[in-house]
């Protein structure tokens, strides 16, 4: 039971009246009425408590310390952050931020307890694991579970992480990561022998091949649910993208009524709860900007195992700039994901591709859903580099088709784009899940960002061009970006455009125009580069 009686405090008598503060008891027998505080704490459970509320001094309760918050037989673990504004929540009520008020399932006003909770026991691992211990596959499921029931504060999963990344994960760590992080959320099951995937480590701004591999192997019959993540530091995920076309948001049971239609879908996998405890890390090995190799491969995997996946194609891009910036690297990498992917029964194959420019010509939803629709529509002013790429991954995931025999992929998957087949397969996934209100794929804001002198275009910084597409407002602004003119090799004159931004607002468009006005991001040479090629093995 909660304490429901406040602390008497008696105070020696000054010449001046001392000041007091009123503090509600609650008249609910310690029990507080929550309310729903619109703020979007992106996955972390918040909860707001009034100070002059009796069960703040009671209880102790602390700014940031972790709290237990009961209705009935549901129960969440928020953060609990202290308040002196009535208008967020009164001495008599507990806030919940929108994330915590959808778990814990209550309408609003609805009685609740709350409590302190104990430290995670999983913590014990951690300690260990800072120390440059092993992990068991027990250990990475005590904090998997403890992550996913958010009984870890921000601190102590970048702890995690960072000790993770520090004394470093072997090859079975990752594996056992990976099984425990499947196990965190749902799992989808599809009831056939070959479940198709095709996913991209990242790092490429516009490289939207899986919304033309994705209809091109369904149109071929083969089963491909596909679930993506939204953006989190790029100008555009295949989610974002496929929003501008359709529905994205929707819910297994959803998925399932559009796969059992189509044979396939492109959807966020958000909604589908697949590996939560992934997504809740990746919102703190982000901002902190660690990307440990065994992290990613656990990441990727255990939200392929979750989505039901039976044969995974992953493209590994290599360039100067992009994630994976050498070819030892990228065979690393390779190795470890058919590791893990052969242990927890994933039929895996790896792509190493070039990655020394961006892919396509559009960089943001709008513009990058432009460039798809053009391949699919066999334009003639569509961009052949993702034409050309599409087309080979595509070819690769037909192979998984045991009656394709290798090295026809490419040719197959060519002859279902040129009859409009791909196109028609995308038409009726769009429609399943229901279309987009149309956009347009330009901005009212624009300014073309021109040479400064003549010459050949020797480099791309991948990395800058997708900074300033994310100032313009890509990927909350759909119709936001860069839309590039020129590539690697190409010949340009002073005062010709190299690229145009396009921003909905002021603040975005100045911000992203300051910065490529800085450094555009393109290195201009007197010469054409020597060729330095990034061969798929």
């Amino acid at each position: 039971m909660l304490a429901t009686c406040v602390r008497m405090w008696s105070f020696p008598r000054t010449s001046t009246p001392a000041m007091t503060t009123k503090v509600t008891l609650p008249d609910s027998g310690g029990m507080l009425k929550i309310r729903r505080v619109a703020i979007d704490t992106y996955h972390e459970n918040v909860a707001f408590l009034h100070r002059n509320c009796a069960l703040y001094r009671a209880e102790g309760f602390q700014a940031l310390s972790k709290v237990e918050i009961q209705a009935n037989n549901n129960r969440i673990n928020a953060v609990l952050n202290i308040v002196d504004d009535d208008n967020i929540v009164s001495p008599d009520e507990l806030g919940l931020a929108e994330q915590a008020f959808d778990q814990l399932g209550m309408e609003e006003g609805h009685l609740v307890q709350i409590a302190h909770t104990s430290p995670p026991r999983s913590m014990e691992a951690v300690r260990r694991k800072i120390n440059g211990e092993r992990l068991t596959l027990n250990d990475f499921r005590n904090i998997t579970r403890d992550i996913t029931d958010n009984r870890y504060s921000k601190v102590e999963m970048a702890a995690f992480l960072a000790s993770s990344m520090q004394s470093g994960i072997d090859r079975e760590e990752i594996m056992s990561l990976t099984r425990a992080m499947t196990e965190t959320g749902e799992q989808l099951h599809w009831d056939e022998p070959l479940v198709a995937d095709k996913h991209c480590i990242g790092g490429i701004p516009g490289n939207r091949t899986t919304m033309l591999v994705v209809p091109i192997a369904a149109a071929h019959g083969l089963l491909i649910p596909k679930t993506s993540s939204r953006a989190i530091t790029s100008p555009a995920g295949t989610a974002d993208t496929m929003s501008v076309l359709a529905r994205v948001d929707l819910t297994p049971e959803e998925m399932h009524t559009v796969v059992d239609r189509t044979r396939a879908c492109l959807v966020w996998g958000g909604n589908a709860r697949l590996a939560p405890a992934d997504d809740i890390l990746i919102s703190v090995e982000r901002p902190l900007g660690i990307d440990s190799e065994g992290q990613m491969i656990a990441s990727i995997l255990s939200k392929k195992l979750a989505a039901g996946s039976t044969h995974l194609l992953l493209d590994i891009p290599v360039g100067p700039t992009a994630k994976v910036r050498h070819m030892n690297q990228a065979l690393s990498l390779r190795k470890l994901f058919e590791f893990v992917g052969d242990r927890l029964g994933i039929h895996l194959e790896v792509v190493i591709s070039d990655g020394s420019q961006p892919i396509g010509r559009g960089i943001g939803p709008a513009l990058e859903a432009r460039d798809v629709m053009q391949v699919l529509h066999n334009d003639p002013d569509a961009p052949d580099d993702l034409r050309q790429k599409a087309l080979y991954l595509a070819g690769r995931v037909l192979e998984f088709d045991p009656d394709v025999r290798g090295g026809q992929g490419f040719h197959l998957a060519r002859d279902i784009l040129e009859s409009g087949r791909a196109l028609k397969k995308m038409q009726d996934i769009i429609k399943a899940q229901g279309p987009a209100t149309p956009i347009a794929p330009t901005a009212p804001l624009n300014i073309d960002i021109t040479a400064p002198e003549d010459g050949y275009i020797t480099a791309i910084n991948n990395y800058q061009i997708g900074r300033i597409a994310r100032l313009a407002g890509a990927p909350m602004d759909l119709n936001a970006g860069v839309d590039l003119y020129v590539k690697l090799g190409d010949k340009i004159s002073q005062g010709e455009p190299l690229y145009r931004i396009q921003a909905e607002f002021p603040a975005d468009f100045a911000f992203a125009r300051d910065l490529a006005e800085r450094d555009n991001g393109f290195r201009i040479g007197a010469q054409p580069a020597a060729s330095r090629s990034y061969l798929e093995i």
